[in-house]
């Protein structure tokens, strides 16, 4: 699979003056781990939805897999994984029996592979034991588990997922992590949507940023987070650190300078032959919440405060 996985152009719903998603062009490309990054509220279900065909936009196109949603739907569908806004299953239903029921539903699942590929999903998704036991014993987390092995059944092209960590502790939240990345490095684009920024930042490959219903920021994760050209320096004597450095020195913060040059050993020589004692030092880079706080800073009147 190569090429665009999901594109939108001016993608809008609005629910009467309420303009929930406000004209947003997404580029999600094949082998993606895509970050789809807002507060709660955003918009961001809104777009999963209409994505999926379970929404109808109120403007703009949809392509998932190279072809029109909702027109090609049905097509399209049984190529993709979702997990959205929360598992739904019966609960005086196994784990196992729940998926079965799942599988038969819709188009594209085999019954002659069924019951090894229930058995592998729920091992996948640290379920493996516990598949025999009615749903309403499990836990939120273990529900959660379940709706992705539901995502997961058809060994799907794409996997879109909506806060599929929502209900786990760090734990489960670690252990989802390693799954995604192993089903990304299979083959599999993977869309999350989610409002956690730490754990897309040890995930995702590119990212989305939504305000209130815009697009405020997307590109790939390496661009947004790469070196800024200055180092940072970590010291006990920051005050003979900045007499020898003069006007390079950007910021200082207590032990902490941020110094205007992109070669850390040509700083630490400056110092060290100066006797100034360099306890750290790193290639400055701004983190994925310092990218989102100012796109958003930059959306103007958009921004929740």
């Amino acid at each position: 699979m190569s090429g665009t996985v999901i594109a939108t152009h001016g993608l809008r719903k609005a629910y009467g003056a309420v303009r929930a998603v406000d004209g947003i062009d997404l580029d999600v490309r094949a082998g993606d781990i895509y970050g789809f990054l807002g507060a709660n509220g955003s918009g961001k279900t809104t777009t999963v939805r209409m994505l999926l065909g379970l929404v109808l936009p109120t403007a703009g196109t949809v392509e998932v897999l190279g072809r029109p949603i909702p027109k090609a739907a049905r097509e399209v569908l049984p190529r993709v994984g979702a997990l959205i806004e929360g598992p739904a299953a019966y609960g005086h239903l196994s784990g196992t029996a729940n998926l079965s029921l799942l599988d038969a539903a819709g188009p594209g699942g085999s019954r002659r592979t069924r019951k090894a590929r229930i058995a592998e999903v729920l091992e996948q998704v640290g379920l493996g034991g516990v598949g025999k036991r009615a749903v309403r014993g499990y836990s939120l987390g273990m529900r959660q588990r379940l709706g992705l092995a539901g995502a997961l059944l058809r060994r799907p092209d794409l996997l879109v997922l909506d806060e599929p960590t929502n209900g786990l502790d760090p734990q489960g939240i670690h252990e989802i992590r390693l799954l995604l990345l192993d089903l990304h490095r299979t083959g599999t684009t993977i869309f999350v949507s989610s409002h956690l920024l730490a754990e897309i930042e040890q995930l995702a490959t590119r990212v989305g940023v939504l305000d209130r219903g815009r697009m405020v920021l997307q590109d790939d994760l390496a661009t947004l987070t790469a070196p800024t050209g200055a180092t940072v320096v970590t010291t006990t004597d920051p005050a003979q650190a900045a007499r020898v450095l003069g006007d390079r020195v950007l910021t200082s913060d207590g032990e902490r300078l941020v110094v205007r040059g992109s070669d850390p050993a040509e700083v630490n020589t400056a110092l060290v032959g100066a006797g100034v004692p360099v306890t750290g030092l790193v290639l400055q880079r701004p983190t994925l919440e310092e990218v989102v706080l100012a796109a958003a800073t930059g959306s103007g009147d958009r921004v929740a405060a």
